[in-house]
């Protein structure tokens, strides 16, 4: 029995590592899901492939996303996903932007090129400033020099 349990804990260990971890177990009423060591409320692929092999055999959404801890809308989206990807569309997704769109390589020039023609680091609010007048974009300072960490990593390597 102990060893279950610490399989258990493992799992979700690697569950929550890969974000895949459902959000509300608790909220898992499907009779599958219930005293089971396969069918596991807390992964979240799991239960979502479950849902949609549910409603694909018994055809009815709102009970399906209900009995699996999720909203109507959540389950077609869950399904649109599911079509156009398979199995790794109900993987989980980082949210919001994928890459920095605002510090463009054009953004990121005109710093360099700042930076260089001053012959020393500026400060954040001083390259914010400098984009807002060429550029015409508003970023915060800590974003600039978050950006520019590795290029100046880069130029002390040159140093040296």
């Amino acid at each position: 029995m102990a060893t279950d349990s610490r399989q258990r804990v493992r799992r979700r260990q690697a569950l929550s590592a890969q974000a895949a971890i459902h959000p509300h177990p608790d909220a898992v009423t499907d009779p599958l899901f219930r005293d089971s060591a396969f069918f596991d409320p807390n992964d979240l692929v799991q239960v979502k492939y479950e849902m949609l092999r549910s409603v694909q055999k018994e055809g009815r959404v709102v009970e399906a996303a209900q009995a699996f801890g999720f909203s109507r809308p959540v389950f077609y989206v869950t399904q649109a996903l599911f079509q156009r990807e398979g199995l790794p569309g109900l993987l989980p997704r980082k949210r919001g932007p994928k890459r920095p769109h605002k510090l463009n390589d054009e953004a990121m020039a005109v710093l360099a090129e700042a930076i260089q023609e001053a012959g020393r680091m500026l400060k954040g609010e001083e390259l914010a400033a400098l984009l807002v007048e060429r550029c015409g974009i508003e970023v915060h300072p800590r974003s600039i020099l978050r950006r520019l960490r590795p290029y100046l990593r880069q130029e002390e390597k040159k140093r040296r």
